[in-house]
């Protein structure tokens, strides 16, 4: 395992070799007109000097296809990198239904990242190679960054919101986890690794571990001691609507606006729930800003995923 700071780092990744591809192209396009704008002048700046105070050059008129040509080649250019780039950029920030998915919450400074099965690591995450991954992120504190240069992935991790990035690790190996935004006077010593085991080693050390109850689970009992049940049943109630089957899909507000209940709708419900107002309701949810911890929401958020309504079954009173 190479856990120095090569010139490239290793590609341990899907999308790190689509990533270095797109660079290396823009890095041979800008060396080339670089080069040809420097070579130009030079040779313009020989050829066509001023040779005599008397000397008087001819005019030029121009060439319409030749102003067409040099407008129409960039244009051309920049929108095959900017689709290029568009599609990495979503494929990143898009992660497949079928991910494994693993919260990250950073704090000055550390990582703590917990597995759905339960586990947790402190600046360490291991994951299985070959398996699509979804990080849910978000700070308890400042803005910091979570960077794996093998993976080529490099996202802001904001208080008071969540951000998800996606990837696949390809290569068995330990790899560097930096915080690459300045977040307080040990930004320097916020450093990780991120272990990458075949699927079966992968199971043996979540196994390994002490015994520990799923995200899910956890989330279950903490809703049930903040006495959520009393608003939130199986069933609408006149106090609150029930969160079965609500994650992903639409909800309507009394402003007559429509939002998709994500991870983000669901966190400012718990801290701020006067902001968005369920069609129907009264608002008269108080907020659990501050007795609910972030990974107390993350695991609550994990339980609502985890609930089923039958087909057909409405969310919205």
């Amino acid at each position: 395992m190479n856990l120095g700071f090569p010139l490239f780092p290793e590609q341990a990744s899907t999308m790190a070799s689509r990533v270095d591809a797109l660079y290396f192209v823009l890095i041979g396009v800008s060396v080339f007109f670089a080069t040809l704008i420097c070579l130009t002048i030079i040779v313009f700046a020989v050829r066509y000097r001023r040779r005599s105070e008397l000397e008087r050059p001819p005019e030029i008129s121009g060439d319409l296809r030749l102003e067409i040509l040099w407008s129409v080649i960039p244009l051309g250019f920049t929108l095959i990198v900017f689709v290029w780039g568009a599609k990495l950029y979503f494929e990143t920030y898009s992660p497949p239904r079928n991910s494994l998915e693993i919260h990250v919450v950073a704090k000055q400074w550390m990582w703590k990242a917990q597995h759905p099965e339960g586990r947790s690591e402190i600046d360490e995450l291991h994951l299985p190679a070959g398996r699509a991954i979804k990080l849910l992120l978000t700070s308890q504190d400042v803005i910091h960054d979570f960077y794996v240069p093998a993976f080529r992935i490099k996202t802001d991790v904001l208080p008071g919101r969540y951000m998800t990035v996606s990837f696949e690790p390809s290569k068995v190996g330990a790899y560097r986890l930096l915080c690459a935004e300045y977040c307080g006077t040990q930004h320097s010593g916020m450093l990780g690794r991120i272990v990458v085991l075949s699927p079966a080693e992968y199971q043996t050390w979540l196994s390994s571990g002490p015994a520990e109850s799923t995200v899910a689970a956890t989330g279950a009992r903490l809703f049930q001691s903040q006495g959520c049940v009393a608003c939130h049943a199986d069933k609408d109630t006149e106090r609150g609507p029930a969160l079965a089957d609500l994650y992903g899909k639409q909800v309507r507000l009394q402003d007559g606006k429509v939002i998709v209940a994500d991870e983000n709708y669901i966190r400012e419900s718990i801290v701020n729930p006067q902001a968005k107002i369920v069609a129907g309701y009264r608002p008269i949810m108080p907020t659990f800003k501050g007795i609910v911890s972030e990974e107390g929401i993350l695991q609550i958020i994990s339980y609502l995923k985890s609930l089923d309504r039958p087909e057909g079954a409405q969310v919205e009173k």
